[in-house]
């Protein structure tokens, strides 16, 4: 289903965003409370981005990789229950006290 984000091109082993989750400030907003909660990777980008950055809404883990250094743009998508670390379990209490 296309998106502000344009056409979807999954790969095979890809996880389908919630087709309802359309408001790009929503998102927006899900990555920043992410990035000041510090749910974000230990290895950021040249300039300074996090590689990585996760969130927990809706009931289900996002992850948000970095795409673009130079913008700071992020790809984001689900991850499935067996991609969920222990890390990110321990977490979620973190995000949840914003």
């Amino acid at each position: 289903m296309p998106s502000f984000a344009g056409p979807p091109k999954l790969r095979s082993d890809a996880s389908r965003c919630p087709s309802d989750l359309k408001d790009a400030n929503e998102i927006a907003r899900w990555l920043a409370a992410g990035i000041r909660a510090g749910l974000v990777s230990d290895d950021p980008g040249e300039d300074g981005f996090p590689k990585y950055v996760w969130v927990f809404n809706r009931n289900t883990w996002f992850e948000g990789r970095l795409v673009n250094e130079i913008q700071g743009t992020y790809k984001g998508y689900p991850l499935a229950d067996d991609e969920v670390t222990q890390g990110l379990i321990d977490l979620r209490d973190a995000q949840e006290a914003l």
